[in-house]
């Protein structure tokens, strides 16, 4: 059976998916990090109010976990409308993307997850809603086959990815507001654990939050979930009160080092080092060799490892750093 990877940065299952809603902020002033992300947003949405005008459409780019879906949540909230909510995966024909659209009132979000998913032709679809909200689909079969033509109230398109390079040229254009979510910082994420610890009614002290927070990748939904495994070992192991103490023995349990690093990532890192003496490599074969998909270590294992400053891309491939070596206690070998 395949190990569950505990910093996997998407949601694991229906139960988090539950977790993460309880621990959602409603406003922007509840809202922790992406500071420069809430500042513009705020000032768009206050000039859509005083205009009385649907915001304009939002573009949201970024790995996962950062907290794109609670940011169109908040957006919803902020203009006091309601958010329909579906995924690309989820429309597989342009009828399933007019069901969802003719749910609309006027002002609402429709927040798309996953937006680079979305098939071509619902995609064309989308064209013309966003500019001009309306769509035209062709009904019927054979001879009695005519178009139909469906006007939409004006409404916002809030659009999620984690590989906006896969958004076509045509449908991002029609993003009027683009912004790319980036990770967070050590204390961002320690005011995020200390917040959910407070929601759980987790004891839990500076340090012990901090702990969990320098873990997490900086990535909220593996913040909190940290925050989970370390509070059953505290309430097991100890008297229940995450201090630093607490949450580093649990953290190495869980194989999680002080880089938030887990068995994978350190599988990857050593791969590179050991058998490729620190590359150059072809992100192929290193997925071959960790037995993972191609798609998997560019989407989830790459970009946090480029973050830190553990893998450079080349022309040539994936290499180590001076710093992933240190980190992993090789000397490091000039070319």
């Amino acid at each position: 059976m395949e190990k569950e990877r505990i910093i996997e940065p998407k949601a694991i299952d229906t139960n988090e998916s539950i977790l993460e809603k309880s621990l959602r902020p409603k406003k922007f002033s509840q809202y922790i990090g992406q500071e420069i992300v809430k500042e513009q947003l705020t000032i768009y949405i206050k000039a859509a109010h005083i205009r009385e005008e649907a915001l304009d459409h939002v573009l949201l780019y970024g790995p996962p976990g950062l907290g794109k879906t609670t940011i169109a949540f908040v957006i919803a909230n902020e203009l006091g409308v309601n958010l329909r909510q579906t995924s690309g995966a989820a429309i597989e024909k342009p009828g399933d993307l007019v069901a969802v659209l003719n749910e609309l009132e006027a002002g609402d979000v429709l927040f798309i997850d996953e937006i680079h998913r979305l098939p071509r032709i619902a995609e064309e679809l989308l064209y013309s809603a966003m500019e001009d909200f309306y769509v035209d689909i062709m009904v019927g079969t054979k001879e009695s086959t005519h178009p139909v033509h469906f006007s939409l109230p004006p409404f916002t398109l809030i659009g999620a990815t984690t590989r906006a390079g896969m958004l076509s040229e045509p449908l991002r254009a029609r993003f009027g507001i683009i912004n790319h979510m980036e990770y967070y910082t050590d204390e961002e994420l320690q005011e995020i654990v200390k917040r959910s610890a407070e929601i759980f009614n987790v004891d839990i002290k500076e340090n012990g939050a901090f702990e969990i927070a320098k873990r997490s990748r900086g990535t909220p939904r593996i913040a909190n979930r940290l925050l989970k495994r370390v509070r059953d070992f505290a309430q097991i192991k100890s008297d229940g009160v995450i201090r630093q103490k607490q949450a580093d023995e649990a953290l190495n349990m869980l194989q999680v080092d002080h880089m938030g690093l887990d068995y994978i990532d350190q599988k990857l890192m050593k791969t590179l080092i050991e058998i490729y003496q620190g590359g150059p490599v072809g992100i192929r074969t290193l997925a071959v060799n960790i037995a993972e998909d191609t798609e998997t270590v560019e989407d989830m294992y790459e970009p946090y490892l480029i973050q830190i400053g553990f893998i450079k891309r080349t022309t040539r491939g994936r290499k180590a750093t001076n710093a992933a070596y240190q980190h992993f206690g090789y000397d490091f070998k000039e070319e």
